[in-house]
Order: structure tokens, then C-alpha cells, then sequence
């Protein structure tokens, strides 16, 4: 493994002030419970402990690429001008694929480095260190730019001027962090799949319960019907009271379904992820319908989960709009990165309303929800649309 040249200054934080930094980015790490919270935990604390310029965590997929990866030391509009995750190579490969520690003096002069995007920060001394359990590579921590009294910091500073380094101290402490890391993270994990159980089961008990609220409203209803019929002929007066309370019956028994199915988190967000979600959705109501359905996402990444299904359901509303009332040709169903949230859009080319009549009329066509969803979330929903000229909604949400 290559090491950083001797002659560094010593660690001028005494033993006691950095006993008490380990122990509080330990406690730190375990003291949040959602999988994204410890991984940002993680790299703040780690940063600060290393004295690090820049820190990141990066969760690797499947894929050959990262399916998280968050960032500490790099500002939301620098991030968003660096441009897509990096993927899987050079030392970030070495690390991930033969779980081994990575400490250089310059990471630019390593035969392995091969570049970075123009807005990329300038980094010259790196350490790395994977997060394992076991024989498994969770992640891996990345440090660049060790800070030191007299250093210059930041892309305006001379690429040779390094008064320090990271040092093998730094590296054991990086390793010890790793290990709690991977506690920390695997427990992160663990309870995320225990609420998902527990959710599956409330899924379960709230699905009997609808089963047996809309069976009897059913039921009701076939009575009702039943009786209308018998009336009919005899007593049309009665008869049209009848399906007066049928179309009540009907209205209710709709309403206790939609309650109950909009409280459910859907089975496919949690599995899937959002864009796998909503790009499916599109995928089956294109194949549904005689419009024509369509999706696209640049730059989404993982957003919390509340803030996910907010983004879903006001999807699937307005789908259902445009696909069921405005007798759309087109719809179009865009995800797009805004900082560290997102924005989504879903426009038409249908018959369009007037929103401010709506509204008067009594009728929302789920406009009421999904500001309401919106809200919920610290979003901003926005409605365009008039008579024949089709309807956009946005909506916007902050990210983690």
C-alpha cells in the first residue's frame, strides 16, 4: 500500500481531546436509526475527527456503480455541478473489490487515477478505508486534503503546497471508525428491515379490514339495488330514493378504499426506489391506455422516504387525471434533481380546466391532496392548466 512521505509534523491535538472526538463520533454514529442519517453521520464525523478538507461514503450497488454516496465538505451547488455518482474504478475499485486501505501522498499521481469533472474540487493526499462486516464490503470512507496550520485550502490553492499529510495514525483511527461504522450501519439496516416487516404486516391488517368494510358496503348496496328494482314499476317515487342511496353507498364505499390504499407506503417504493417506481408505472399505464406515457428522470437521487412516497402519490393523482378526465394524448412524467431534492412534473396535452372553477364548483380532482401531500413534506405544489390547452404540475421537494 503506498505511504505518504516522513517528516510530517505530529498530531498537536492532545491524547485526552481526541480520546473524547473518537468517543463522540462513535456515540454520534449510533444514534441514528435511518440508513441515510448514519451514513451522513458517519462522514461528518469522520471528517471532523481526520481533520479532512472533503469526506464521502459511497454504498456500492450491484452494478458497477454506487447506490448511495454522500458528501461532506462540498457544497450543494458545487456537488450539483460535478455531475453524476462516480462509478466503481481506479482506488475506489481497489477498495471496494480487495478491501484494503488506501493512504497516498498525491491521489493525481497514482497509475490508478484517471481524472475527475472539471467542478471536482482539486485533492492531492487521499486516505481510504473500506467498511466490511465480515468477508463484505459495506462501503468505504474517502478522505482528501488533510487540514494543518499554515495550509491553503480549496481549488484556489497550489497544488503543491502540502505541509502535511495523512499519516498512519490517522489511518488506524480511520480503521477503528470503520468497524463501528459497520456496526452502526448494519443496525441502520437491520431496523430498516424490521419496520419494513412491520409495515408489511400493518399492510396485511389494514387489507382484512378494508375487505370487510367494502364487503359490507357491497353488500348494502345489492339490497338497496334490489329494492330499487322492486319499486320501480310500483312506486317510481321510492325507487328514485333508492338509488339516490345507492350512489351514496357507492360514494363512501370509494372513499373508505381510496383512505385506506393512500395510507399504505407501496410495496414497489420500498423494494424499488422511486425512479424504478414511477419508471414501471409509466411503463404499464403506457400499455393501458390509448395515450401515449412517458418518463424521465437526470440526477434523482435518494430522497427520504417520506418525501418519496409524497412524490409518488402526487404522481399516480395526477396520472389519473390526465388519464381518466382530460382525455389526454400525451402525458409526460419528468424527475428531475433540484440541490438535494427533486422537482417532479407530469404535464398533458389534454382538455385542461379552469382551476379557480373548479375549486368554486366544489370539485378538487385530487388538487386538495396533493397540496396537502406537499405540505406534509415541506414541498411546493403548482398547478397550470386551462380549457384546452392541457395542465402541468410541479412539484418540488427538499432532499435530506
Amino acid at each position: 500500500m503506498p505511504h505518504t512521505p516522513g517528516g510530517c509534523a505530529p498530531d498537536p491535538r492532545p491524547p485526552g481531546t481526541g480520546l473524547a472526538a473518537v468517543s463522540a463520533a462513535l456515540l454520534a454514529m449510533n444514534r441514528h436509526l435511518e440508513v441515510r442519517d448514519v451514513l451522513q453521520t458517519i462522514v461528518a464525523s469522520a471528517r471532523e475527527l481526520l481533520d479532512a478538507e472533503y469526506a464521502a461514503l459511497g454504498v456500492p450497488d450491484d452494478h458497477g456503480g454506487f447506490a448511495q454516496f454522500v458528501v461532506d465538505g462540498v457544497s450543494d451547488h458545487q456537488w450539483k455541478a460535478i455531475g453524476p455518482l462516480p462509478r466503481q474504478h481506479g482506488i475506489l475499485a481497489a477498495m471496494l473489490h480487495e478491501a484494503t486501505p488506501q493512504r497516498l501522498a498525491d491521489v493525481r499521481e497514482d497509475p490508478r487515477f484517471g481524472g475527475w469533472p472539471r467542478a471536482h474540487p482539486e485533492m492531492t493526499d487521499f486516505l481510504g478505508m473500506p467498511i466490511a462486516d465480515g468477508e463484505e464490503v459495506l462501503g468505504a470512507l474517502f478522505f482528501a486534503n488533510k487540514r494543518c496550520a499554515g495550509r491553503e485550502t480549496g481549488r484556489g490553492a497550489a497544488p503543491g503546497n502540502r505541509l502535511c499529510a495523512f499519516t498512519e495514525q490517522d489511518e488506524e483511527l480511520l480503521r477503528l471508525l470503520a468497524q463501528h461504522a459497520a456496526i452502526a450501519l448494519t443496525n441502520a439496516r437491520l431496523y430498516e428491515r424490521s419496520r419494513e416487516l412491520t409495515i408489511a404486516g400493518e399492510r396485511a391488517r389494514i387489507g382484512h379490514e378494508l375487505h370487510d368494510a367494502v364487503a359490507q358496503k357491497l353488500f348494502s348496496l345489492r339490497l338497496t339495488a334490489q329494492a330499487a328494482t322492486a319499486l320501480v314499476d310500483r312506486d317510481p317515487g321510492r325507487a328514485k330514493e333508492e338509488l339516490h342511496e345507492i350512489a351514496r353507498l357507492s360514494a363512501e364505499a370509494a372513499d373508505e378504499l381510496r383512505a385506506a390504499v393512500v395510507e399504505l407506503r407501496p410495496a414497489a417504493l420500498d423494494e424499488d426506489g422511486l425512479v424504478a417506481t414511477l419508471r414501471t408505472q409509466a411503463q404499464v399505464l403506457d400499455r393501458a391506455h390509448s395515450a401515449e406515457v412517458s418518463f424521465s428522470c437526470e440526477g434523482v437521487r435518494a430522497l427520504p422516504a417520506a418525501q418519496e412516497e409524497a412524490v409518488l402519490r402526487v404522481a399516480q393523482e395526477a396520472l389519473h387525471n390526465a388519464l381518466r378526465h382530460a382525455d389526454a394524448v400525451r402525458v409526460d412524467v419528468a424527475l428531475v434533481r433540484r440541490g438535494t431534492g427533486a422537482v417532479l412534473r407530469v404535464s398533458d396535452d389534454g382538455q385542461g380546466f379552469d382551476p379557480h372553477a373548479v375549486r368554486r364548483a366544489g370539485r378538487h380532482l385530487g388538487l386538495v391532496s396533493m397540496r396537502d401531500r406537499a405540505g406534509g413534506v415541506g414541498g411546493r405544489l403548482s398547478v397550470e392548466s386551462e380549457p384546452g390547452k392541457g395542465t402541468v404540475i410541479e412539484l418540488e421537494v427538499p432532499g435530506g
